[in-house]
């Protein structure tokens, strides 16, 4: 699903890109300098990366401001405006995330939590989450990149709330495990589901999500994106044409294979593809 562009008349460089949600997972862009947030409440967690200028909001009776790099936590149904905290406007991104996902990602990490964690403070400084939404608009939702973020999220929530995750503690199935690789690896040209993943490991998504990047330092949604620009470099060295690469490697379309091929390699596959006919 696309981001979805609406601009208005409030001031030239005011403007809000926005999706519905998929995966219990919606994502909002946004540059605003005159318009602002009347006060209202998501029945959502809310986190949000500070892009640009200053951030500004009135939450739970208190005025914050974030500044650029710092993230946003706000518990689902708490009344909130937002606004310019200067002149010159600010940017930011945000994501709505379900509470039922995000406590059962909390459940992978810290197995006896039973309620969803409240953050005192909204405004954090936590250079991992602010990283996860840096790169989390690239592209469609895709179910193991939403919950990838999902489980982003909860060790933010874990940190914020000062408690040590038990997940680490967990023996890990190197042999579900295994079979999950191996099956991230086969299908990599297609979307993979979740429950899929879940009935060949016998693991819930999250201890899943979790056990995994122990076992293999990245994700699944990670390890399966990896997979597929492997397909891409291989059809660039033999001359196959982008947009066909693209569509047989299952990008949504060409320019979001070159987003992310450029940031996992470095070159423009089409820069790539010329080093390698100029050998």
């Amino acid at each position: 699903m696309r981001l979805e562009r609406s601009c208005d008349a409030t001031a030239p460089g005011d403007w809000l890109v926005s999706e519905e949600p998929a995966f219990g997972v919606a994502r909002l862009r946004a540059r605003l300098q005159r318009a602002a947030h009347a006060r209202h409440r998501h029945d959502t967690y809310t986190v949000a990366l500070t892009e640009s200028g200053v951030q500004e909001f009135g939450y739970r009776g208190s005025l914050h401001r974030s500044l650029p790099g710092q993230i946003v936590l706000l518990h689902p149904d708490e009344a909130h405006d937002g606004r310019a905290g200067t002149a010159a406007g600010f940017g930011y991104r945000t994501l709505y995330v379900e509470p039922s996902l995000l406590l059962d990602a909390l459940h992978a990490l810290a197995p006896r939590v039973a309620t969803l964690p409240f953050v005192a403070n909204p405004v954090r400084s936590d250079s991992e989450l602010a990283a996860a939404l840096a790169t989390a608009f690239d592209g469609p939702m895709e179910p193991l990149r939403a919950h990838e973020l999902a489980l982003a999220v909860a060790h933010a929530v874990v940190r914020a709330d000062g408690r040590a995750p038990d997940a680490g503690k967990w023996a890990l199935d190197d042999t579900a495990l295994e079979r999950v690789r191996e099956h991230l690896e086969q299908h990599c040209q297609r979307v993979v589901r979740a429950d899929e993943l879940e009935a060949l490991s016998g693991l819930s998504r999250f201890v899943l999500c979790a056990q995994f990047r122990q076992r293999f330092g990245t994700t699944p949604y990670r390890y399966l994106l990896m997979r597929r620009l492997e397909r891409v470099r291989a059809g660039l060295r033999r001359g196959e044409p982008l947009a066909a690469v693209a569509a047989d490697t299952g990008f949504a379309d060409q320019a979001h294979m070159t987003r992310l091929f450029k940031a996992a390699v470095g070159f423009t596959p089409s820069l790539y593809a010329a080093l390698h006919a100029a050998h």
